[in-house]
């Protein structure tokens, strides 16, 4: 292709819409609604026993309840925030925001991966005839399988072909969106610390340490880079809904056997898929695989000795190693075995025309180890038409009541209103709908390099149209969403 061919080649951008803030009644959330239902059930109350000069004496109470409706913190009222905090502080009086084990006492029995929280009962099981691995949720009735993938630099190819490889994406959510039994699917890209084992390996096996000059210099290099090197790892999780498949997998033979076989017929169809994205499928984890995933999340500095023990050079571990040996959860950060994170949710996307590659400057933050989950829920096309119809219907009423009032036109409105027009016309043209929800999780050695890195990413973030905000009192929780190839919704 000559230069001028180059020069003219059309750029393809992307936008997001606006998050919607809009509340389930006149505006308000359910929390505030509830807030809003007790204070006038209380109004009516001392209004029928002590009549008008008892309201008036209650008007402090009165002021409180308009003040948790009204204030808001970090984009949220207090009402909202309210059920959170309390959830925090009830956890703290029981204890329960410090987690200990001792590995002595896991039980290697039964596949418990002892994740603290929520995750206590998710299990690593293994398929009938070994290789694929999987995480049973018992409790949400889901299975979930890993895959380990690798690709070009998405940076470095040109327009069209990034086009494309959006494209294919896209139809690749499309089409597990369809089948109406995935609940989920995660994208994990994240940084790890690297023992230099895999080099090291390399050069024992294929190099020439006695060249003269040469052999020495490698030596030391190696030596030299390998500890302080971040090598970046991508897995996508896909999580069936055993529930939704229970016809499938009652036709397979029922049971984690049947579930397992539904899965592995959906397998070939997803990886011909993610090929025709760009992305070259680097094997199904194993149940030991998908430990040693878990495992270094929390301890980043495990992965050097489960790259030295495994025999394959690919970290493996015992599922009952998976989980921590300690977690300590703070309002803003979690402490764990090495490491301390903090976690921040994409609120906002950007807004305005992007390049596809719009997330490269938070992917290759210099010097920060960070975690990038993208999950996608997919939604089936009759809710998803219900709420751009709820949608529509709120925007018009709001609307019709500014006329009424005399207020001018809000312009955020009209915006909203054109992106849910056109994502009714993209549903109504056959493409499926999913949620998106974006974490990003910071990692470092200690609380001040902690927040050095929080300050980096926020930099970056900031650069590419993107508005990440920390989240508080659920960091615990949001860490095992995001860092942990589990495809939680």
């Amino acid at each position: 292709m000559s230069a001028p061919d180059l020069d003219h080649q059309p750029v393809f951008t992307v936008r997001f819409p606006n998050r919607s803030r809009r509340g389930v009644l006149l505006g308000l959330t359910v929390p505030q609604l509830a807030v809003v239902t007790a204070a006038g059930a209380l109004l009516m109350g001392v209004l029928v026993t002590a009549g008008i000069p008892g309201a008036v004496l209650a008007a402090p109470l009165w002021a409180l309840a308009a003040a948790i409706v009204l204030i808001r913190f970090h984009s949220r009222s207090a009402a909202d925030w309210a059920p959170i905090v309390i959830r925090y502080y009830l956890r703290r009086a029981k204890g329960q925001l410090l987690w200990l084990t001792r590995p002595a006492t896991r039980s290697r029995l039964d596949g418990l991966l002892h994740l603290p929280g929520t995750d206590a009962s998710l299990r690593a099981v293994t398929a009938p005839g070994g290789g694929l691995g999987a995480v049973h949720n018992p409790a949400a009735g889901t299975l979930t399988a890993v895959v380990r993938v690798a690709s070009r630099a998405f940076a470095l190819l040109d327009p069209p072909t990034q086009n494309h490889n959006v494209g294919a994406w896209g139809r690749c959510l499309a089409a597990l969106a369809r089948t109406g039994y995935i609940n989920a699917v995660q994208v994990i890209e994240r940084t790890v610390p690297d023992s230099g084992d895999a080099l090291q390996r390399y050069w024992a096996e294929h190099g020439r340490p006695d060249t003269p000059v040469a052999g020495p210099v490698y030596d030391e290099l190696l030596a030299a880079a390998g500890p302080t090197a971040a090598p970046h790892e991508s897995y996508i999780a896909v999580s069936l809904d055993m529930k939704a498949a229970r016809r499938l997998i009652g036709e397979a033979g029922g049971g984690l056997t049947g579930a397992f076989a539904v899965l592995g017929q959906l397998i070939p169809g997803f990886e011909q898929s993610l090929r025709a994205a760009g992305l070259v499928p680097g094997g199904w984890l194993s149940t030991g695989e998908i430990a040693a995933v878990i495992r270094s999340a929390y301890d980043p500095q495990a992965l050097a000795a489960l790259d030295q023990w495994s025999a394959t050079g690919q970290a493996s571990a015992a599922p009952a190693a998976a989980g921590p040996v300690v977690l300590v959860e703070e309002p803003d950060k979690i402490r764990t075995d090495s490491a301390c994170h903090a976690v921040y949710w994409i609120d906002q996307w950007p807004r305005s025309e992007v390049g596809h590659g719009f997330l490269h400057s938070i992917v290759f933050s210099s010097g920060v180890r960070r975690t990038l989950s993208l999950t996608y829920g997919p939604q089936s096309l009759d809710a998803a038409l219900k709420a751009v119809q709820r949608t529509k219907a709120s925007i018009v009423s709001d609307a019709a009541e500014r006329v009424r009032k005399g207020q001018v036109d809000s312009e955020a409105d009209t915006q909203e209103y054109a992106d849910a027009k056109n994502h009714e016309r993209e549903l109504i043209a056959g493409h499926a709908d999913v949620d998106l929800t974006g974490l990003v999780v910071v990692s470092a050695a200690d609380a001040d390099e902690l927040r050095r890195a929080c300050a980096s990413v926020e930099t970056a973030a900031a650069s590419t149209g993107l508005d990440p905000r920390l989240l508080r009192w659920q960091q615990a929780d949001a860490f095992a969403m995001s860092a942990l190839p589990l495809a939680r919704t």
